[in-house]
């Protein structure tokens, strides 16, 4: 989803997180021969994690490479797969294209992984997939919230897109904050991709686009887009800028008093690891569409149970939450898990065939299963709303969201 461009200051985007950069283990993994591993001395499963552990999208990263470490230990502890322990190796994308696609080759080269599990934005997806699927002859999942639109073979998508992101949370903007719609975003794919889809459904609800534009990933001084939102008395900012720029345009349009007018802030991507962003005033009653929310786990045995162990294994500020695509990484492991033990081989075609129609019956946000030759998974999706520096889930899908995709 995000963009990984070299423009981005780590700083201004960490400045409200205690930011400390995990230990990247590219190594074995630490596991012993147990008697219940039948098949241990054929050598463990190889499973690689492409993700951004440091750079501008440190943070994400992070967590999605402690999520694979939290379930392969779950897998690990329970007696491994197909009778053999998973080694889990990680490599370092570092928000940099060149250095990620170089660095997923020794995956593939070097370690002959049976599977990669990564890339946070699609500048990322984009460059290392012929790396993974083409020349690596390996199965590749992506984790993240993303624009759509992937149809690859091979490449299997367990994040939210557009039609997940928005055919709930459009209407409910609408419902509880008005017609009126304005659409900044950063100028990249994820925002304009989503914002074509989005001025589809703000149109067929019988909303309007006042307007909507585009600014460079770096820039921080938005005073004439938000004097452009007050004089256009606009409803709904629907927002697509990404850090650096989100917190500091959220700051100037509460200090211009859109919030305290009446005004709402849609965000599809915002989450916990992304509201200390902003001091908590500042973005009060700012919505979002998740397929997880903290807050589920007062409700929800199997998101408590995942959240209670996340937290336990990985105190700090890597937080397991929906925006970072830890949800995406863990579904992605445990949907690849059922499509192993259904395959009973590692051999990618039979995985292929069998993760086409996986399905877990618990995850972070509920169930969820792989739409048969589509390559995109269904899954719960929340509204959530900020309130006092915490998410409250304020409404729900029925069922199962369809992704519309391929």
């Amino acid at each position: 989803m995000l963009n990984d461009s070299k423009k981005f200051s780590r700083r201004r985007f960490l400045n409200n997180f205690a930011f400390a950069s995990a230990a990247i283990a590219v190594g074995p993994g630490s596991w012993a021969i147990r008697p219940n591993w039948a098949n241990a001395a054929v050598g463990p499963i190889k499973l690689g994690i492409a993700t951004d552990l440091t750079g501008s999208l440190g943070f994400p990263g992070n967590t999605d490479a402690n999520v694979a470490r939290m379930v392969v230990k779950e897998i690990n502890d329970a007696g491994g797969l197909l009778g053999r322990p998973i080694e889990l190796l990680i490599q370092d994308t570092a928000s940099n294209e060149s250095i990620g696609v170089g660095n997923v080759r020794k995956l593939i080269q070097r370690d002959k992984v049976d599977l990669v599990v990564g890339g946070i934005s699609s500048a990322m997806r984009n460059a290392i997939k012929d790396t993974i699927i083409s020349r690596g002859k390996t199965l590749y999942i992506y984790p993240q919230a993303y624009e759509g639109q992937e149809c690859t073979p091979y490449l299997f998508c367990t994040g939210p897109v557009p039609a997940q992101n928005c055919d709930q949370f459009i209407p409910w903007l609408i419902k509880n904050g008005g017609k009126r719609f304005a659409l900044p975003g950063s100028n990249y794919v994820w925002p304009q991709t989503i914002n074509a889809y989005a001025r589809k459904v703000i149109e067929s609800n019988g909303g309007e686009v006042v307007f909507e534009e585009y600014y460079p990933i770096d820039q921080v001084d938005f005073s004439s887009t938000v004097s452009r939102v007050i004089s256009n008395r606009i409803d709904v900012v629907f927002n697509t800028v990404i850090p650096p720029g989100v917190g500091p345009f959220f700051k100037q349009l509460y200090e211009a008093g859109f919030s305290k007018n009446g005004g709402r802030i849609g965000c599809v991507y915002y989450d916990e690891n992304a509201l200390p962003m902003n001091q908590p005033f500042e973005v009060e009653g700012l919505a979002s569409s998740l397929d997880y929310y903290k807050a589920l786990t007062g409700e929800d045995p199997a998101s408590a149970r995942i959240q209670e162990t996340y937290e336990k294994e990985f105190p700090g500020p890597f937080r397991f939450s929906a925006g970072s695509a830890a949800t995406g990484t863990y579904r992605a492991l445990k949907l690849w898990e059922a499509a192993v033990k259904e395959a009973g081989t590692l051999e990618r075609d039979a995985v292929a065939a069998a993760l086409d129609h996986a399905k877990i019956a618990e995850g972070p946000g509920g169930p969820a299963e792989m739409v048969p030759g589509k390559h995109h998974c269904k899954m719960n999706m929340y509204i959530g709303v900020a309130k006092a520096a915490k998410f409250e889930v304020v409404a729900r899908s029925a069922g199962l969201v369809e992704p519309k995709e391929c």
